[in-house]
């Protein structure tokens, strides 16, 4: 990195860090603190965003879609579905309750035991995800620029503890706006880059026609497997119940929503969310799908993993991999000339020739598939602790080897930006739910509101240091956007079950619900161990598994006539 890429990204983040403690220094309130205040609704949209938007997503999402293409987009076909319901029945809810959580209302209509429960699986799960929304970026960039792990993870959970900590809701609603800017900036910096470094007789147009070629453009896929991760079904059923019940029960989204001054800002900040989510995730992938078509005009590595490719060449095996190089080589020099051959052959609009270009295509990239492959099994033979799958590599490779000075620091401030975002939402709702939901509601005495806000800080503050010692002993799966999403639907759909009870089972007792959902949770850990289905269907499977349960165990208590237990 050139120095002036260190002076775009250290100025970039320390911007960010310095405004947010500065414009939220002083509250002195519970509601100041975990509310923020009355936030307008683009804010909340923008803030709704960025919560989900982590250094994860950007780092992933192009790798998702340079090996896999588009089809990762059907995951969030459920959202706008998911915004609508939340809109006309979950804020409603919040707002007539004046909760400060998401889990008051449980207590409300449940019991203490219920709310407890309930908060605890969501301090288990979001506490994972805020350690892995730090490693994410920073096991890829400490494997491509050399920088030290721990330290890295470390530098990314401190930066985020201290406005975060500083100032409550209110700073993470307030910096998440400037590192969305950041982020987007970003990315279309890179991709108009990308279009300017194609050769010059290749149009918009015809680079989108070269991935429809290499079947990176097929957006739906309509089959009814559950195996498959990415369908049309999977996301408008499993992903509109991950959505529901990740910004309708999650409290890292309820809090950025709870903050805005009526139910009017608030429904309109995650209207803006349902609208403008897909396009960007959409434009995201498109950004990875572009780096392919720029990659068949330019040299990629045989493995994206600096880390990989590094341990096999000091091992045994480095002639081996060196036959392979040799062999991706010239299959990358074939793949450049049969791509010219279906250029030419779209301009000259024959047919014929257009159909056995893409043949062709497929082949060579079958070839180029199985190449690395062969690979990955002699990296894994070299060192089978290192990490084999180079999908999250892709991109932050393409940053680092072909962008020029200036954007290199402005494309790792987005990485680090989001990162940063993402994990603050995490810390807030995490303190937050530590103070109000466990700590308060299970103390006798009666604090004041200074106590309390130093309490949250100081969950905050705890939360921060678990999910820096969490991603320091964290390790990389197959592809950490869905980690994330994995860890996301083992507990959701329980407890968005949960929250349905609530909302429209009135019969229904805490009892009930609470048994119900030790049940569900148990079941659920079963059926992802055992690969019963692909992690998105877990979530309908959960949310459908406790309403049963809790209704079959309602039914079964006043068939025995047993009267209730006082909680």
């Amino acid at each position: 990195m050139a120095i002036l890429d260190w002076i775009v990204l250290t100025g970039t983040l320390l911007f960010i860090v310095g405004f947010g403690v500065w414009k939220t220094r002083g509250s002195k309130s519970v509601e100041d603190y975990i509310k923020g205040g009355t936030t307008k609704w683009w804010t909340i949209g923008l803030s709704v965003m960025a919560t989900q938007a982590s250094a994860i997503t950007f780092l992933s999402t192009p790798g998702q879609a340079f090996h896999d293409g588009m089809g990762f987009v059907q995951f969030y076909f459920g959202l706008p579905l998911a915004m609508i319901v939340i809109c006309a029945v979950f804020i409603p809810i919040y707002h007539k309750l004046k909760v400060y959580t998401a889990y008051e209302m449980l207590e409300k209509r449940f019991d203490l035991k219920t709310r407890t429960l309930t908060a605890i699986l969501f301090l288990i799960q979001r506490g994972l995800a805020a350690g892995i929304t730090i490693f994410a970026p920073s096991i890829i960039l400490s494997a491509v620029l050399g920088w030290d792990l721990q330290t890295l993870n470390i530098i990314i959970g401190i930066l985020v503890i201290i406005y975060t900590v500083t100032g409550g809701t209110r700073a993470v609603s307030i910096t998440q706006k400037q590192q969305m800017f950041v982020i987007m900036v970003g990315m279309f910096f890179a991709f108009f880059f990308i279009l300017g470094s194609l050769p010059t007789d290749i149009s918009f147009g015809e680079a989108l026609k070269i991935a429809g070629a290499n079947e990176k453009l097929e957006i739906l896929n309509f089959d009814f497997d559950t195996q498959n991760r990415y369908t049309f079904w999977s996301g408008i059923t499993g992903g509109f119940f991950l959505a529901l019940a990740y910004f309708g029960t999650d409290q890292s989204q309820v809090q950025r929503y709870l903050s805005g001054k009526s139910i009017r800002e608030q429904q309109l900040g995650l209207v803006f969310n349902g609208i403008f989510k897909i396009p960007m995730q959409f434009f995201i992938l498109l950004v990875g799908v572009m780096v392919f078509v720029f990659y068949q005009y330019n040299s990629s590595p045989l493995h994206f993993n600096p880390a990989a490719d590094e341990a096999v060449k000091s091992s045994v095996y480095a002639e081996d991999y060196a036959i392979l190089e040799q062999s991706h080589a010239t299959i990358e020099k074939e793949k450049r000339m049969l791509q010219n051959d279906f250029v030419a052959a779209l301009k000259l609009k024959d047919y014929n020739a257009i159909e056995q270009a893409k043949i062709n295509l497929r082949n060579i990239n079958r070839e180029e598939l199985n190449n690395r492959e062969a690979a990955r099994n002699v990296i894994t033979a070299a060192d089978p602790s290192v990490e084999t799958n180079d999908k999250d590599y892709v991109f932050i490779h393409f940053i680092l080897n072909n962008l020029p000075r200036g954007l290199i620091g402005l494309l790792l401030a987005v990485i680090l930006s989001a990162a940063m975002s993402s994990t603050a939402s995490e810390l807030n709702a995490l303190g937050t739910i530590t103070a109000l939901d466990l700590y308060k509601r299970n103390k006798r005495e009666d604090f004041t509101q200074k106590h309390y806000v130093i309490a949250t800080k100081g969950f905050t503050l705890l939360w921060g240091i678990i999910a820096i010692l969490i991603a320091c002993i964290a390790d990389l799966f197959d592809n950490l956007i869905q980690l994330v999403n994995i860890i996301g639907s083992i507990f959701y759909g329980n407890v968005l079950g949960i929250f349905l009870l609530a909302f429209f089972f009135r019969m229904v007792k805490g009892n009930a619900v609470f048994i119900a959902a030790i049940i569900t949770q148990i079941i659920v850990i079963m059926g992802w161990s055992q690969d019963w289905m692909s992690y998105l269907w877990l979530n309908a499977f959960g949310c459908i598994l406790v309403i049963v349960l809790a209704l079959l165990l309602e039914g079964l208590d006043k068939m025995l006539g047993r009267p209730p237990i006082k909680t």
